[in-house]
């Protein structure tokens, strides 16, 4: 019964086999072999971008804080919500990247989203003292969100149009891009260049990859200037192949959208499953694989106890908070089993 992460999951036995066979012979090192060109190929295929630049680095620390810095000057701001995970999960990575830019926080509607009318108000609040202040630049979205939410495709649009009128830059977080994908029913593209986006990292760890993300510029101008950042800030792999090897097979045959779907409908199960459990409520509708239920501490504590693993997010299991109105935060990932949210939800109704 381990819910606490996607990143805690095992690896998919299918990228696993692509490994040992990347693992035969030579090949040109930092991203000139030829299953690279294949893995760029796909992407640009996938996304309909005939013209994307593609790359791929090992984590989505470094996809999103070298996107960033590609895309914004150290003297400028980055427009995210107060829940991004840039913000709240990063070390400061993106303004250490970036060379010092700052992140300027947009309100939301609560369950992680911003709103096109917050995002208008921050921009305007900015670049209004002269040389003194910090300057407007990207905008940084994550889809999904840090609270298991989805922005619609016109929300994205509505968000991208108030960024494209001011000239700024539009970056997507997307660690778990594809469980938003699947979840909408849209194609990539749909969810990036055409609503907007210019750049987009997509996850491939949090579902079901050893450690790769690719990064994606819709705009190839940006290519040279994230190649630079990227040998600069040590995230050109060497052997890099092997993340090659995982993308490619993660693409092929649709793996990636099958995995997204297996952990979707495992947080669909458990969300099933809560709702009959008396006093269990949800601080968001949960949308794709993950979810903040919220009832007592008692309960947290009897789930514990029968061996369940997940975070509690507004709380302890032994603190001081109101006992009867504490969140915890279940994620689902590819490998979750029907019989392991079956043994939770009998425990949480025992």
């Amino acid at each position: 019964m381990f819910f606490a992460s996607d990143n805690s999951g095992p690896v998919h036995p299918r990228i696993m086999e692509a490994l040992v066979r990347a693992n035969t012979g030579y090949a040109m090192p930092y991203g000139e072999e030829t299953l690279m060109e294949q893995v760029r190929a796909r992407v640009r295929d996938v996304f309909e971008a005939p013209k994307a630049a593609v790359y791929l680095v090992a984590t989505g620390t470094a996809a999103n804080s070298l996107i960033l810095a590609t895309l914004g000057k150290p003297w400028q701001t980055t427009f995210c919500t107060p829940v991004a995970h840039i913000h709240q999960d990063e070390c400061n990575a993106p303004e250490f990247f970036s060379g010092g830019a700052k992140l300027t926080l947009v309100g939301g509607s609560g369950n992680g989203c911003m709103q096109p009318d917050a995002l208008q108000a921050a921009i305007a609040s900015e670049e209004n003292r002269g040389v003194h202040g910090p300057q407007r630049g990207p905008l940084s979205i994550t889809q999904m969100t840090e609270r298991g939410t989805i922005y619609p495709l016109d929300q994205i649009a509505a968000l991208t149009e108030i960024a494209r009128f001011h000239n700024l830059p539009v970056h997507m977080d997307g660690a778990r891009f594809t469980n938003a994908l699947v979840a909408l029913g849209c194609t990539p593209a749909e969810m990036t260049w055409k609503a907007g986006i210019d750049a987009v990292s997509l996850g491939g760890t949090k579902n079901g990859l050893l450690g790769v993300e690719a990064v994606i510029f819709f705009n190839p101008e940006h290519a040279w200037e994230f190649e630079l950042r990227r040998k600069r800030g040590a995230h050109l792999f060497s052997k890099h192949r092997y993340l090659a090897a995982q993308m490619s097979a993660y693409l092929q045959d649709d793996l990636w959208l099958e995995l997204a779907r297996s952990a979707n409908r495992a947080a669909a199960r458990m969300v099933h499953g809560l709702k009959s459990v008396p006093k269990v409520t949800f601080d968001h509708a949960p949308e794709a694989n993950m979810l903040f239920p919220r009832f007592s501490r008692r309960l947290h504590q009897h789930l514990h106890e029968k061996g369940a693993i997940y975070h509690l997010w507004d709380g302890t299991l032994d603190g001081g908070e109101p006992a009867e109105n504490l969140t915890g935060r279940l994620v689902c990932d590819w490998s979750v089993k029907d019989a392991d949210i079956d043994r939770f939800i009998k425990a949480a109704k025992t």
